[in-house]
C-alpha cells in the first residue's frame, strides 16, 4: 500500500483523495466480481467463435485493391455473427464511425415513403441530421422518409399507448437507442429492449427493429440480437474494438438487412465482395478478442466514478447502486467551471497528450459548445478513458472508458483532484 500511495502522489493525487478512493473500493468487491464473471463468459464466447470459424494466420494478412476473396475480412464477419447470434454481419474499416454505421443501416433499409419510428425519444445528437430533424444535405427527410417519435414516460418507461398510436402502415423501421447519449434517461437493458421489440412486432410483424448498440456490447450476458432485433449497430472505437481497432463499425443482423447495408456501403452489384482490409485485420481480431475484459474495466471505472461523486453531493446517472447496461456514466457538475475542471483532470491522466488542456469548441453535429477529454491512442476512441459534455445547464459530464481498471481508477481520482484543487469540492 505504501508503494501504491507513493506512485499516486507522484502522479498528482493527494493522500486524502487516495484514501477516499480506497475506502470506496472496499464496498465494491462483490459488484466487481460479477463484472469479472460476465467478462469471463464474454471472453469464452469470442474464443469459441474464433475457433469454430477457423481463424488462422492467413486471416491476419489482409488485402489491397478491390479486396476480392479476402478470407480474413469474411471470417471476421462470421465471427461477429457467431458471437452476436445473427445470420450475417458487416464489419469494415470503410465504416468511419458509429454515426456512419447507423446512417448506413437506416439508409439502406428505408425507401421513399417509409416512416422511421423512434419509440424511445429523441436519438443521439449526431443522428438528428441523418434523419432530418435538423435539416442537412443527404438526410433521410430529403429522400422522402418521414419520422415519428414517442418519448419515454417521466419514469423512463415505454409509452406503449403512444407507440400503438404511432405505428402505421407506413412504419417500416424502429430505431432503438440502447445508451442514453446526452440525455438523463435510463440506459435500456437487453431485457427491456426485448420487451419493446416484442410489442412492436405484435403491432406490425414486418417492422424492422434496429438497435443502436454503441457502448453496450459485452456489458450483459446477451445482446439485443438475441431478443429479436433485426439489426444491431456499433462502432469499433467503442466496446467491440477493445481499444486496438483504429477505425471501423459493424452491422449485424438478418442477412437481407446486412446485404442491403453492404450494397449501400460499396455499390449495387458489388456489396460485400469488395473492400480491401489492408493491414488492419490483426487489430480488428485482437481487439474483439480483448473486448469483453476491456469493457469490464470500463464498467468498473463508471461505477467507481458514481460512488465517488455521489459521496460529495453530485447527482449521478445511473446512480451508484443501479444495474449497468452500458459503459457511460453521467455526472451533473452544476457549472461550466466544474465541467471544464473534470475534463481537464481526465486529460491530465491520459497516456497521450496529458500536457494538453482541453477547451470547449463548436463540434460538428452538436447544438452547443462541447468540451472533450480524449488523450487516447486512437483519436476519439471512447472505449479509452475519456469524458465530454455540452457547455449548457445542468452541465452534465459523460465519462466512459478505461482500457484497464487501474487507469480508469486513476483517471477518476485525477478528475476529482482537479475539482478539489480549484476549491469546487470540499473534502
Amino acid at each position: 500500500m505504501k508503494e501504491l500511495k507513493e506512485i499516486y502522489r507522484s502522479l498528482g493525487i493527494s493522500e486524502q483523495v487516495f484514501t477516499i478512493g480506497e475506502e470506496i473500493l472496499e464496498g465494491l468487491r462483490e459488484r466487481f466480481d460479477r463484472i469479472d464473471e460476465i467478462a469471463q463468459i464474454g471472453q469464452l464466447k469470442v474464443l469459441k467463435a474464433m475457433q469454430e470459424n477457423q481463424v488462422g494466420e492467413a486471416c491476419l494478412l489482409g488485402t489491397t485493391g478491390y479486396g476480392y476473396n479476402d478470407i480474413g475480412r469474411d471470417t471476421l464477419e462470421k465471427v461477429y455473427a457467431s458471437v452476436f447470434h445473427t445470420e450475417d454481419a458487416l464489419v469494415r474499416p470503410q465504416i468511419t464511425c458509429g454515426t456512419h454505421a447507423l446512417a448506413l443501416a437506416l439508409m439502406s433499409n428505408l425507401r421513399p415513403g417509409d416512416e422511421l419510428l423512434s419509440p424511445v425519444g429523441k436519438p443521439y445528437d449526431t443522428l438528428e441530421e441523418v434523419i432530418g430533424i435538423r435539416p442537412s444535405k443527404g438526410s433521410l427527410a430529403e429522400y422522402g422518409v418521414t419520422y415519428a417519435q414517442v418519448d419515454l414516460l417521466e419514469d423512463g418507461s415505454f409509452d406503449y399507448e403512444g407507440i400503438r398510436k404511432a405505428v402505421t402502415p407506413k412504419t417500416k423501421l424502429a430505431t432503438i437507442q440502447r445508451s442514453k447519449g446526452y440525455a438523463t434517461r435510463p440506459t435500456l437493458s437487453v431485457e427491456r429492449i426485448g420487451e419493446l421489440i416484442a410489442f412492436l412486432k405484435e403491432l406490425k410483424p414486418d417492422i424492422l427493429c434496429m438497435v443502436d448498440n454503441c457502448y453496450g456490447e459485452f456489458t450483459e450476458l446477451r445482446e439485443p440480437s438475441e431478443v429479436g432485433a433485426d439489426m444491431i449497430v456499433g462502432s469499433l472505437i467503442k466496446n467491440p474494438g477493445g481499444g486496438l481497432a483504429p477505425i471501423g463499425g459493424y452491422i449485424a443482423g438478418r442477412r437481407e438487412c446486412v446485404e442491403n447495408a453492404a450494397y449501400r456501403l460499396t455499390s449495387p452489384g458489388l456489396g460485400k465482395e469488395v473492400g480491401a482490409s489492408l493491414g488492419i485485420l490483426p487489430a480488428f481480431y485482437q481487439g474483439f478478442f480483448l473486448a469483453p475484459t476491456v469493457t469490464a474495466s470500463a464498467m468498473k471505472s463508471a461505477i467507481f466514478a458514481a460512488c465517488l461523486y455521489e459521496k460529495y453531493g453530485f447527482a449521478c446517472f445511473p446512480d451508484s447502486k443501479a444495474s449497468r447496461h452500458d459503459i457511460i456514466q453521467s455526472i451533473t457538475l452544476g457549472s461550466a467551471e466544474a465541467l471544464e475542471a473534470f475534463c481537464q483532470g481526465i486529460q491530465a491522466a491520459a497516456p497521450v497528450d496529458s500536457y494538453v488542456t482541453p477547451e470547449p469548441w463548436d463540434m460538428p453535429g452538436y447544438d452547443a459548445k462541447v468540451i472533450m477529454a480524449a488523450g487516447a491512442f486512437v483519436s476519439g476512441s471512447s472505449i479509452e478513458l475519456s469524458a465530454d459534455g455540452p457547455l449548457k445547464p445542468p452541465y452534465n459530464v459523460y465519462f466512459q472508458g478505461g482500457l484497464t481498471w487501474p487507469h480508469g481508477k486513476y483517471g477518476i481520482l485525477k478528475s476529482f483532484q482537479s475539482l478539489v484543487d480549484r476549491g469546487l469540492v470540499l473534502c
